[in-house]
Order: structure tokens, then C-alpha cells, then sequence
């Protein structure tokens, strides 16, 4: 196969460059995920769909490509959908607070999938809280099934759900520059089923693109602003909040822009034992849990199904996690 068409195509800069069709896009991805591109083309394919910018067309014959290879679960049993949490970008600043929405949404019955990565580049990771909480990462698809049914939560590591795409994910520390893997690995769904996922966009041009993926291929989600690219809302102010299902785009909560009368209690530091410490004082009902994140539990209690509609949701969240909220209008 030679790559020097699809390069001709993609490679000539932000102006002269041209997208690729569904197709042709998803024959290179295939390739790429399969590992069948030499180093040297594969990092020219990178650099110029880097510079040029993915298209929709482009991401959608990529996710064909994904879809092809990722393996797959069963719906858990019940009436209630699984969410989908994806968690790649881990703490930096902020704490990471994905393992507490997962939490959270196990304790109201939920079924909750958080796929991510081991390796943290120095961040710290959904991985490394949840194995001081004492949840184990799971080595394969089979046994995660396993721990969704008897749990009703489960973390897997990319590898073990998609490993051609960890390995495109990887490169980044040899390129120095982000790649399509980035934000492809924000969007999959490995359940055979209406899954709810958690679509986190790391920068606000990226959102629209996103939003009419999931549109496009009919997927069951909730889109957001993630907090440094993890998918739960900002503690401090809440994000907009979109419902996306059967092609429909419905806003439940729109975002704050008001400044904060006063900051919420959140955790003294960004590591693993400070994030642990405060995330048992919420869930122990010690310290209220903040408003942004109540505000998108109840999001998430709406598109599973456990709630027979929105405003049901925000009720429940307000009588069940009562002593745990600030407050969820």
C-alpha cells in the first residue's frame, strides 16, 4: 500500500491541503491502527492531518476503522444503560474527579465503564485513584464484563479495549505533537448497545466537531467542556451541558459565566491520597459535593434511564444525596 497519495493530499499546509473522503480515510486509519505504516510516512500522515486539522468526514471514516478493531461488551443486565466515562488527560492542575462521578453513579445502581490510561506522563490518573480506592483495573474485556455485572463498575485500560489505538496515543512521546488518537479515544463506545458516553472536548473549537460526530453516527451522549480533559464538569463552574440522542441536540443545563460568590470545598491538593481523602468525605456526606457535579449526575441519571425525565432526575439527586449537595436547580 503506498501512503504517498494520501500525504500529497493532507500534507500541503493549513491552505493547500485537502480533506481525504470517508473512505480513503478509513482504509489510512485502518492501516494506522494495524501498525502497517512505515515510521517515516507515519509521522508525515500525523504531522499534516496535525496541521491541516480533521475534518468530519475524516473522523467519521476513522471511527469506522476504530469500530472494526475495538473489542466489545454486553449491555449489563437491567433496565438502566451503562455510561461510558473515557479518562486520558488525568489531574494537572485540577484534581481529578472521574473516579468520583463513577462512584456516584454506582451508588444509585448505574452501571459505569471508565476506560483510560495506565501511564499518567506525570499526571495523575483515574488509574492511580481508583487502585487507592481499591479498584483494580481490569485485563481484559472478559473480565470487565464480569466486574460491570457483579459490581456495576468496571476500569479498563485502552490496551486491553483498543490496542492499535494506545499505540497511536504513544507516539506522542516521540513526536512531541498530539494526534487524531487524542480525541478519537474520547469517543468510543466498546458496549454493543445504547451506551451512554461521556464526551469530554479538551478545547472549545473542538466541541462543534465533536457534537456533530456524535450526531452523525447516532450515538447516545452527553457532551461537555471537560475539566482539563477529563470528563466530569468543573467544580467551580459548571459548563453546558448537552444531551445528544437519535440525532438531537438538547441542552439541560446552560453554562455558568457568573462569578463565584464562593469557592467550593474541594481537595487541598492534586495527588492521589489528598483526592482520595476528600472524594470518601463526599461520599461519607462530611462535605457537600459541588453543585456543577450534582447538576451532572443528575444529566447522567436522565440518559441512562434510571430517571423517567430530566426534572425526576434533579429531584432524585436532591432527596437521595441530601447533606451531599450545595444545591441542583
Amino acid at each position: 500500500m503506498s501512503y504517498g497519495n494520501y500525504i500529497k493530499e493532507i500534507g500541503r499546509g493549513a491552505h493547500g491541503s485537502r480533506d481525504l473522503s470517508q473512505q480513503d480515510a478509513h482504509q489510512l486509519y485502518a492501516a494506522m491502527l494495524d501498525g502497517g505504516v512505515p515510521d517515516l510516512e507515519m509521522g508525515a500522515i500525523i504531522l499534516g492531518l496535525r496541521v491541516k486539522g480533521e475534518s468530519l468526514v475524516e473522523m467519521l471514516g476513522f471511527m469506522d476503522a476504530i469500530d472494526e478493531r475495538m473489542l466489545r461488551l454486553d449491555m449489563p443486565h437491567g433496565r438502566v444503560r451503562p455510561v461510558v466515562l473515557p479518562s486520558y488527560n488525568g489531574a494537572r492542575k485540577e484534581a481529578n474527579l472521574t473516579p468520583l462521578l463513577a462512584l456516584l453513579l454506582q451508588r444509585f445502581g448505574v452501571p459505569v465503564l471508565v476506560h483510560g490510561l495506565l501511564e499518567g506522563y506525570g499526571r495523575v490518573t483515574s488509574g492511580l485513584i481508583f487502585r487507592e480506592l481499591g479498584v483494580m483495573p481490569m485485563v481484559s474485556v472478559t473480565q470487565a464484563q464480569a466486574e460491570l455485572e457483579e459490581k456495576g463498575l468496571a476500569f479498563v485500560p485502552l490496551t486491553a479495549l483498543a490496542p492499535g489505538v494506545h499505540q497511536l496515543l504513544s507516539l506522542r512521546s516521540r513526536l512531541g505533537v498530539r494526534n487524531s488518537a487524542h480525541s478519537l479515544c474520547k469517543l468510543l463506545n466498546p458496549f454493543r448497545g445504547e451506551a451512554v458516553m461521556v464526551a469530554p472536548a479538551t478545547h472549545p473549537e473542538f466541541i462543534e466537531l465533536m457534537r456533530n460526530l456524535m450526531v452523525t453516527r447516532g450515538e447516545h451522549a452527553l457532551l461537555l467542556r471537560g475539566t482539563e480533559g477529563e470528563p466530569f464538569a468543573n467544580p467551580k463552574r459548571r459548563p453546558r451541558l448537552e444531551y445528544i440522542r437519535e440525532g438531537l441536540v438538547d441542552t439541560l443545563f446552560e453554562a455558568e459565566h457568573e462569578s463565584l460568590r464562593a469557592l467550593p470545598n474541594l481537595p487541598d491538593a492534586t495527588d492521589v491520597v489528598s483526592t482520595v481523602r476528600w472524594m470518601r468525605r463526599v461520599l461519607d456526606k462530611q462535605i457537600p459535593l459541588p453543585k456543577p457535579l450534582g447538576n451532572q449526575l443528575a444529566c447522567c441519571l436522565y440518559a441512562s434511564g434510571y430517571a423517567e425525565d430530566f426534572n425526576q432526575a434533579k429531584a432524585i439527586v436532591a432527596v437521595e444525596a441530601t447533606g451531599m449537595l450545595t444545591g441542583s436547580n
